[in-house]
């Protein structure tokens, strides 16, 4: 797109070529995290010069021209966003879109290492649930699936959120031979202390030092062994993320599954992806990106910002091409996890 060509913008909802309003957004504030979960990075990850971040300022002003376009949820990745620096700052500023009814909900997605720090603050601006990335209850399990994590901290993280008035979830990946065997007391024990549980599917994302066919555990087995020890009732229930819910009837909450790679979930798709270089993806499962950190300096104001996102989401697929590649065992796309942000 020719910067200099981008005509005067009336802002207007985001609509994608299949008819889907694109009312979510997900924002990877940082490609850094402080642990290196096997399944999602490298143990030795290169990061991203810090030169190449967009500031928190930018960030702000990306997120609100999103939202003066209808997107009404903002979810806050990584990484681990609660890693970057003056973090709290940007989530402050984001708040002011709650205050005035533009934005639904701003949330965001955590290992819960920092959050015992940011608890009652982030419930001070507005935050009113969490997701918490936690695959076992075993601290030896955890430290192998982590590498680098101490489940304490991530659990007082959780006590913390809790006493702040957060609500949880649990965000649990699925792991053949590694924690499957535990992902039934898994879901008595968030439930147990009032927290909903979303067991996901391994993603075919970067190069991990694994091998995602020893990892990757289909879901409809899963789903099959929790329905041994408890009864399991579909329900129409949906967050906007991409997660098919059942209700446990011996604890009366919610169990979530998304399946990426059994069961793609893309026809009612209603969010993209910003990376913290400005980079938005239109798709997890897709290569296909733009560009708006351009389009986001060229200009103190946002027309031509506009213009390159209505050129973006105009691009956006029907649905993802996630494939586990037996033949050659590489993953779907380079990319890391940490880079799109979940």
């Amino acid at each position: 797109m020719d910067f200099e060509q981008a005509a005067t913008f009336q802002p207007t909802p985001i609509v994608d070529p299949f008819g889907r309003s694109i009312s979510y957004l997900r924002v990877s504030v940082t490609d850094r995290c402080d642990f290196r979960c096997v399944y999602c990075m490298s143990e030795n990850m290169t990061f991203l010069p810090k030169a190449d971040l967009l500031t928190l300022e930018e960030l702000d002003r990306l997120c609100s021209a999103f939202v003066a376009r209808g997107v009404r949820k903002l979810r806050l990745t990584g990484g681990e966003p609660l890693v970057r620096r003056g973090i709290m700052t940007l989530v402050r500023s984001l708040s002011r879109h709650l205050a005035t009814g533009a934005l639904e909900e701003l949330t965001l997605t955590t290992n819960a290492s920092q959050l015992a720090r940011y608890a009652a603050e982030l419930a001070g601006c507005g935050v009113k649930r969490v997701n918490v990335s936690l695959d076992t209850l075993d601290a030896d399990k955890f430290r192998a699936i982590t590498r680098w994590g101490e489940l304490a901290k991530v659990l007082a993280g959780i006590d913390a959120a809790q006493a702040a008035g957060l609500a949880v979830k649990i965000n649990a990946v699925a792991l053949k031979g590694v924690n499957e065997d535990e992902l039934a007391d898994l879901v008595a024990w968030s439930h147990g202390r009032g927290m909903d549980l979303t067991i996901i599917e391994v993603m075919p994302l970067g190069e991990i030092g694994e091998n995602r066919l020893d990892q990757y555990l289909p879901l409809s087995m899963v789903r099959a062994r929790l329905a041994e020890r408890f009864t399991l009732d579909d329900i129409d229930y949906r967050t906007g993320g991409p997660a098919r819910y059942v209700r446990v009837a011996e604890t009366g909450r919610r169990l979530g599954f998304i399946t990426p790679m059994t069961h793609n979930f893309c026809e009612s798709c209603n969010r993209v992806r910003l990376t913290c270089t400005g980079t938005l993806y239109m798709c997890l499962g897709q290569e296909d990106a733009a560009d708006l950190r351009g389009p986001l300096r060229a200009s103190e104001g946002n027309d031509l910002l506009h213009a390159a996102i209505d050129e973006a989401i105009a691009r956006k697929p029907k649905g993802h091409d996630f494939i586990i590649d037996r033949r050659h065992r590489r993953p779907a796309l380079a990319r890391h996890m940490s880079v799109t942000g979940g």
